[in-house]
């Protein structure tokens, strides 16, 4: 398991590595600059910005630099917010969009879960055709165009929900919903394919001859090879949340990490940019680092190839 657990992580951080050069190298290549506006400064105050910033050496040099820097921590400061650092702008968005996060990984386990399992238990009727009907809808639709239609629905026409802002509680559900859909539709799907082939099975079907119930069967011998494919799942998920929290974040008007990138976007604030997708990156190689090393433990076939 060491050795398993040490080839991992070799391959993790030369995959973080190159994430970080290519992310560098196009935000720089990308038109405009950080202090590019209506209005043009003076070319003596802009160049004297440019070697505050350090932005007047070579690009190499900059990268070099920029890596010093984040093996000390550092993501450097801010172009448009005054007298910021980026770590400082993660401390308050990070919290934000790991709940959003969070909360949107455990409906999606739930309520795919429940579903893939009913469709399994109801195969070709029309419970499973519906519900697979609408997992396909969920796959073909991307969160962009979810999380209008739900604000159009629950808080313009209904007016259950609030639309956006954190103002309570209730401001969490619809871009929880939003961001979940998706993979409620997916984990549904990978379910039902997995329990529909646990359960034909030679040793499920002896143990229907011996007179188990149903439920025990699934409880017993179907949920653990079932889980299998969802465990390395997680990681591909993990990634798609995070992602996708981004315009999700927008929409609905979070103040998490999304709309500090969007607007870093817009503005050509470099280091904004660049330290989201530095955490990003991490947080998504680590998390599937993890579901890799998990995926070993639960399966040793996989560790021992």
């Amino acid at each position: 398991m060491l050795h398993y657990t040490l080839s991992r992580l070799a391959s993790a951080v030369p995959t973080l590595f190159i994430v970080i050069a290519m992310a560098f190298f196009l935000t720089r290549a990308a038109p405009g600059g950080p202090f590019d506006a209506e209005r043009r400064l003076p070319p003596e105050i802009e160049a004297r910005l440019e070697a505050a910033y350090y932005l007047d050496e070579p690009v190499w040099q900059q990268f070099g630099r920029y890596l010093s820097g984040l093996l000390r921590g550092d993501f450097g400061p801010s172009f448009r917010y005054q007298d910021t650092d980026v770590a400082e702008l993660i401390a308050q968005g990070l919290p934000v969009s790991l709940t959003l996060g969070l909360l949107a990984m455990l409906l999606a386990l739930t309520l795919g879960a429940l579903a893939g399992t009913f469709a399994a238990l109801h195969r070709n009727g029309w419970v499973d055709r519906a519900l697979m009907a609408l997992a396909l809808v969920g796959l073909s639709v991307p969160n962009f165009v979810i999380a209008p239609v739900l604000v159009l629905l629950f808080a313009v026409t209904l007016r259950w929900l609030p639309a956006g802002d954190l103002v309570g509680p209730a401001s969490w559900v619809l871009p929880v919903v939003a961001l979940a859909l998706p993979q409620v539709a997916y984990i549904a799907r990978l379910i039902r394919a997995e329990l529909l082939e646990v359960l034909a099975t030679p040793y499920v079907r002896a143990a229907r001859a011996q007179g188990l119930s149903l439920r025990t069967i699934i409880v017993r011998h179907a949920v653990w090879p079932t889980a299998l494919p969802l465990v390395s799942y997680l990681g591909p998920a993990a990634a798609a949340m995070l992602t996708g929290s981004v315009v999700v974040e927008e929409i609905f008007g979070l103040p998490g990490l999304g709309r500090f990138f969007v607007q870093g976007a817009i503005n050509r604030d470099y280091t904004v940019v660049l330290g989201i997708v530095v955490l990003y990156s991490t947080l998504v190689i680590g998390l599937n680092l993890v579901v890799d090393l998990l995926y070993g433990w639960l399966d040793p076939r996989v560790r021992y190839r």
